[in-house]
């Protein structure tokens, strides 16, 4: 039986009652995310697809104001979140809500949806568009997107960031492209705008295609950054990504 838990500098994460568990691309997410500078405080934080709640800790220690909502539909993964938020820290400031993205950004009021709630929006998405499902259902639930289109995430998201908020997520790198070609269509009856302003591309040895691809959007840049992460030298991790993650692996 694998461990039920993983342990961290400053909070642990069970994950033996949710679909997935922690893992190198959460990590990163949490890691990598670019902060925003808002110009209110406290900062606000949306975790979509939150599973065990491992980014939203991440995230909470990384901010240490900010309030953070975490948003799933599987009902074990909110329980483990709730369970997780409880025992770290910041339990005061996570909050784990059962809820779809679609329903969560659909409940806000007119007002909230013009002016945008979150400086900051993160999600490890489900993107297994076109494989075959998992015979587990909940696996299955978490990791395709029959639950949360991209063009679903994207819409969602613009509305619900603030002018200068940051929209941030890991995909295969196979949809790097796809990504970048349907925000301006996704985003053409918000009469909004969701550009990229980071993207690194992930390689798990040096001379290998990018396995994954991390990418921050924000409203109101139009200049992107791009670099890449190369995760292992030989059978050690690199020092980039040894430094990436200085904060959070024992």
């Amino acid at each position: 039986m694998s461990n039920p838990y993983f342990r961290f500098k400053q909070f642990t994460v069970y994950h033996d009652r949710c679909a997935m568990k922690v893992g190198t691309d959460g990590c990163l997410l949490g890691a990598w995310t670019p902060l925003p500078s808002p110009t209110t405080s406290p900062i606000r934080v949306l975790d979509v697809g939150t599973g065990s709640g491992l980014i939203a800790l991440m995230l909470a220690q990384r901010l240490p104001d900010a309030i953070i909502d975490a948003i799933d539909i599987d009902p074990g993964a909110i329980e483990q979140a709730t369970y997780n938020f409880s025992l770290s820290p910041w339990a005061n400031r996570l909050h784990a809500h059962l809820c779809s993205l679609q329903e969560w950004q659909s409940s806000l009021t007119p007002t909230s949806q013009r002016n945008g709630l979150y400086d900051l929006i993160v999600s490890n998405p489900p993107y297994f568009a076109n494989s075959l499902p998992n015979p587990d259902l909940q696996r299955n639930t978490a990791r395709h997107t029959d639950t949360l289109s991209y063009n679903e995430l994207f819409f969602c998201c613009a509305k619900l960031l603030t002018p200068t908020g940051i929209f941030s997520t890991i995909l295969p790198s196979s949809a790097e492209s796809e990504i970048l070609s349907i925000l301006p269509s996704t985003l053409s009856t918000l009469n909004s705008n969701l550009s990229p302003i980071l993207i690194t591309r992930v390689h798990s040895k040096r001379n290998t295609p990018p396995l994954r691809t991390l990418m921050a959007f924000s409203p109101t840049s139009t200049y992107t950054s791009t670099s890449s992460l190369t995760l292992m030298l030989s059978n050690s991790r690199s020092p980039e990504y040894t430094a990436l993650m200085q904060d959070f692996y024992l």
